[in-house]
């Protein structure tokens, strides 16, 4: 079956959040928009949903994937850190349902 050509406006924010998601995603925009328009009108194969497509991520691609995710910096990652102790500390302990 041969493709058929769509043009669609998108808001300035959704056109940007479709870019982001493509490139962190390292898919192209128009497969983010097709595999989107196919879940929302029940046509999404197993096989073009994004899940799935993550299966097939090779180590190279994961690599450079998390590269260029965010990541906390040292100062955030102190905070983080000593905000998950101190919930240790001030929460209650949890018996487990077997003692």
């Amino acid at each position: 079956m041969r493709d058929m050509h769509l043009t669609l406006r998108l808001s300035r924010d959704l056109a940007r959040a479709v870019s982001r998601w493509a490139k962190t995603h390292g898919v192209a925009k128009s497969q983010v928009v097709r595999d989107a328009v196919a879940s929302y009108v029940g046509l999404a194969t197993s096989e073009s949903t994004p899940a799935n497509q993550a299966a097939l991520l090779t180590a190279r691609a994961a690599s450079r994937r998390w590269a260029s995710l965010p990541h906390l910096s040292a100062e955030e990652a102190g905070g983080l850190a000593g905000g998950i102790a101190a919930s240790r500390t001030s929460l209650p302990h949890v018996t487990p349902p077997w003692e």
